[in-house]
C-alpha cells in the first residue's frame, strides 16, 4: 500500500509526517480506520496525501489530527506548509508561539481553574512547590 520512495520524491513534510503516523498506528488501526475517522468517504483521499499527491484540506486537520492521535497544532502547521511560502509560515509560527502537548495543555488548564482564570505570575515560591512536586529542590548554596 505504501508508495515506493526513490530519489525523484518530492514528497512533502505532510505526507511524510501522516504516513509516519499511519505507520505508527498500523497495530491498532488501519488506514480506512484512520479514513473513516478523519471523515474522508473512502480511503483514497487519504492514501494521496500519505503519498503526497494532494494537499491536506485545512477543514479537515482537526479530524485528521484526531484519526492520527496527534497534536492538531502540528498537523495544521505542517498543512499550512504546503499552501505558503517559509516566510510566512514563520512570520504564523512567530504569531502563535510554540507548542505544547496534551498533558501541557492539561497542566494550564488546571491551572487556570485553581486561580479561577486570575493569570497569576509565576513567583519564586510558586516555581518552587512546582519544583518539589518533581522532587527538583534546589539547596541554597552556604
Amino acid at each position: 500500500m505504501r508508495k515506493p520512495q526513490g530519489p525523484t520524491s518530492s514528497r512533502s513534510e505532510i505526507s511524510e509526517f501522516v504516513d509516519e503516523r499511519i505507520n505508527q498506528l498500523v497495530e491498532r488501526k488501519s488506514p480506512e480506520d484512520i479514513a473513516e475517522e478523519t471523515g474522508f468517504a473512502n480511503v483514497s483521499l487519504l492514501l494521496k496525501i500519505r503519498e503526497g499527491v494532494i494537499k491536506v484540506p485545512l477543514d479537515r486537520v482537526p479530524g485528521l489530527a484526531r484519526a492520527l492521535e496527534c497534536d492538531p497544532r502540528t498537523l495544521f502547521l505542517l498543512a499550512l506548509g504546503q499552501y505558503l511560502d517559509q516566510e510566512a509560515l514563520v512570520t504564523i509560527k512567530q504569531i502563535i508561539g510554540p507548542s505544547m502537548s496534551q498533558n501541557e495543555v492539561a497542566w494550564v488548564e488546571a491551572l487556570r481553574r485553581a486561580s479561577d482564570n486570575a493569570d497569576p505570575p509565576l513567583s519564586t515560591k510558586r516555581e518552587k512547590i512546582i519544583r518539589a512536586m518533581f522532587g527538583k529542590i534546589r539547596r541554597q548554596p552556604g
